[in-house]
């Protein structure tokens, strides 16, 4: 992606989100009934490991509920797989509500996460996809900064970088530069303009060493991101919401998905919040080091969502 994980406080991106959590969202599809238990479905993830470990819970749940699954995993950015789900190459991955829907419509109103809900569905119809009911956990954009700087600059939102423009460095994914929310929406809403920008083609663990050596002096980060709270980072507030809401929602190509299979993965989104996201996150790229199915199997057998092995 993205562009993605938390954050100011998870309470205040959960604050800030669809708030989907527990109750039903206009976001949503109606399920899809035309598909066959028997019909195999092609799971498949964007080319990042939260995809991955997301795409893992959908294909394990999904074989659990008597599905038959295959997967392709890692397929790539949303240049590759909406037209692979369009085209039916691929049937199911996870996405995130806010970049998803400036990617089919580019021109489309992400100031509030009601202006997304709205108009996400009609999007993808257009490209003869549907979402399913997103889950409430999010993996926003977000700029930090170290708490060094924090504290040298005073820093609490956005905003506060503009004093320091002419010592500010920052370091995002190469696309930063160019989206709405990144370069041109930091000027647009809070008249930040770094004094240079340093591409970091990984996303976000490069642009963090770099954060933390001291050759950049603030980052794009995930919000979901185990390297906020592992190195004390301050994500900084952002009230004029240049980064929209991201909430984590299964895409798939219309009818292509029975009421079982919908029905396994709604149940997952369900319990699929930002803390649980940032403990899948953690299972993988922590002390553990598990692979993405095996997490995604240990955290769906916690929830009692799967039976396990």
């Amino acid at each position: 992606m993205k562009l993605n994980p938390v954050l100011i406080g998870t309470a205040t991106v959960l604050a800030t989100g669809l708030m989907l959590s527990g109750c039903s969202n206009p976001t949503a599809a109606p399920a899809p009934a035309s598909g066959t238990d028997s019909g195999t479905v092609i799971v498949s993830s964007a080319n990042f490991t939260e995809s991955e470990i997301i795409g893992n819970l959908y294909a394990l749940a999904l074989e659990d509920a008597g599905v038959k699954v295959e997967t392709k995993f890692n397929i790539g950015s949303r240049e590759a797989y909406i037209p692979a789900l369009t085209q039916g190459s691929i049937n199911l991955l996870p996405d995130y509500t806010g970049n998803l829907l400036l990617f089919l419509d580019p021109q489309a109103d992400v100031s509030t996460p009601e202006a997304i809900e709205k108009e996400l569905p009609g999007a993808l119809a257009a490209k003869g996809l549907v979402a399913l009911t997103p889950a409430s956990a999010q993996d926003k954009d977000s700029v930090a900064v170290t708490r060094e700087t924090a504290d040298k600059w005073n820093l609490k939102t956005i905003g506060d970088l503009a004093a320091h423009n002419d010592q500010l460095i920052l370091g995002a994914p190469p696309e930063f530069k160019e989206r709405p929310v990144g370069l041109p929406g930091l000027k647009d809403h809070y008249g930040v303009v770094p004094s240079k920008f340093v591409p970091f083609a990984d996303g976000g663990p490069a642009s963090v060493k770099a954060l933390l050596a001291g050759k950049i002096t603030a980052a794009n980060v995930f919000t979901t991101s185990t390297d906020i709270t592992d190195n004390d980072l301050v994500v900084l507030e952002d009230p004029k919401q240049n980064f929209p809401a991201q909430n984590v929602v299964p895409v798939a190509g219309k009818d292509k998905l029975s009421d079982a299979a919908v029905s396994a993965i709604d149940a997952v989104s369900a319990k699929l919040t930002t803390e649980e996201l940032l403990k899948l996150n953690g299972w993988v790229s922590g002390s553990q080091k598990l692979e993405p199915a095996a997490a995604a199997e240990q955290w769906l057998t916690e929830q009692g969502l799967v039976k396990g092995k």
